[in-house]
């Protein structure tokens, strides 16, 4: 409890018996902010709290989701509720539904489709209320995905939510690389975002190209066509807009602190600042020196 007067007369008796000194004692911090490496966590008494909560953004987690750990910084946003979704209930209310990366796309629609939570994300989605599909969730939102030799994992087609007029042809090989681009003309929910430059990474296959107008559920000029709003290096479309709904293939979208700063009015500290922030909690813990003198400084 950050006390550490409360384990006495533990570290003394050990140090006295082993004759090894005590390093430190470390307290246990819940408001580091650093992500789960791989998986969702839901933090105690998060429940508790939202009645102070004003936005609800629900992030679906399939079981084969990918990167969970690029949406860990809406933890850390004032007056939201980050909700990991396994069933139609957990979207009731939500505000902004996710789709996350996939390590295997074509099993986690399966799935969506199975629990019912494919048509809650088109019922939201209709309702015009914001969507945000990354990689492997782009590729869910779109109208029908390829893979003809299984480098998804299962050969064959699969249509998608069809909320984004695109199709994805999957081909080897994997795309690895950073990402550095601008958003360009964004409109409705995400119109705060235009001009915003990104840094983050795709880690992906698949290749994603419009496959034309089609009659959709919203309103507005570009309800059924899905505009280009980012793009690569090499100008190569990686992001795309239709009514509400948000496609990119870019990581790291929400740990940005100028797209949090935009999007919910919040400074995030970003990553580098929480491993600092760590550092900073061990260097106050540790004995004055120690890690000078362990690491041969």
């Amino acid at each position: 409890r950050g006390d550490p007067a409360l384990l006495s007369p533990g570290p003394e008796l050990l140090q006295r018996l082993t004759g090894v000194p005590l390093a430190g004692v470390l307290p246990l911090r819940h408001d580091l902010g650093l992500p789960e490496e791989d998986g969702v966590f839901e933090t105690a008494g998060a429940a508790a709290a939202s009645t102070l909560q004003t936005r609800r953004v629900a992030v679906l987690a399939y079981p084969r989701m990918s990167n969970a750990d690029e949406f860990q910084a809406l933890r850390q946003v004032r007056g939201v509720r980050l909700v990991w979704a396994r069933a139609v209930a957990d979207l009731a209310g939500a505000d902004w539904v996710i789709l996350p990366g996939s390590k295997q796309v074509s099993g986690d629609l399966r799935w969506l489709r199975e629990r019912g939570l494919a048509d809650a994300v088109a019922a939201h989605a209709a309702a015009g209320k914001p969507v945000l599909g990354v990689c492997g969730g782009l590729q869910m939102l779109g109208v029908e995905l390829h893979d003809p030799h299984g480098v998804d994992g299962e050969a064959g087609h699969a249509a998608g939510l069809g909320l984004l007029h695109l199709r994805t042809r999957y081909a080897a090989p994997k795309r690895v690389l950073p990402v550095r681009a601008r958003l360009e003309a964004l409109h409705g929910p995400w119109q705060e975002l235009t001009g915003l430059d990104i840094a983050g990474y795709e880690i992906r296959n698949g290749i994603t190209e419009d496959c034309g107008s089609a009659s959709g559920s919203g309103s507005g000029p570009d309800a059924a066509v899905p505009r280009v709003v980012l793009r690569d290096a090499q100008g190569a479309p990686i992001g795309w807009q239709q009514a509400a709904v948000l496609g990119v293939y870019a990581h790291g979208l929400l740990e940005s602190e100028q797209v949090m700063r935009s999007l919910f009015e919040a400074d995030v500290p970003s990553l580098d600042a929480r491993f600092d922030a760590l550092a900073d909690l061990l260097e106050a813990c540790f004995a004055p020196s120690s890690l000078e003198r362990w690491v041969g400084l």
